[in-house]
């Protein structure tokens, strides 16, 4: 059980670290916009946008599931548990894992929408100031 709950750890610890990666990414290109060219601004902002789009269904799909999860009934999870019907709190398990997994796959997107509106805001400066 104990390399199961390492395996897990080591899993979602991964899935984090490049969240904090993407976030790194994303503070560096603030940092360096207002160092860049208008037509520059612009290029990162379509290809931010063009990502995200990209990635719109798989953020549906890992809302779905979250939904899905919140659905599921505790008062079962208690009765397998009163009973200890071992397979049936496996399973749970895995589901939690999956969960998991999914809430670091949106808030991976949430940080990508987080970066187009970095870079929207960027350009509309720009473009407030050259008028």
């Amino acid at each position: 059980m104990s390399q199961t709950i390492d395996n897990l750890r080591t899993n979602l610890q991964t899935k984090l670290n490049a969240i904090s990666s993407h976030l790194n990414t994303v503070k560096n290109h603030l940092e360096t916009s207002s160092k860049e060219v208008e037509s520059s601004i612009h290029t990162k902002l379509d290809e931010a946008k063009t990502k995200l789009e990209s990635k719109k269904q798989e953020i549906i799909n890992a809302k779905a599931k979250l939904a899905e999860r919140v659905e599921a009934k505790k008062t079962e999870i208690e009765e397998w548990k009163a009973k200890r019907e071992h397979e049936k709190l496996v399973a749970h398990a895995d589901r939690a894992e999956n969960y998991a997994a999914t809430a670091i796959i949106i808030a991976l997107a949430a940080v990508e929408e987080a970066e187009v509106a970095i870079l929207e805001a960027v350009a509309a400066r720009i473009d407030a100031e050259a008028e």
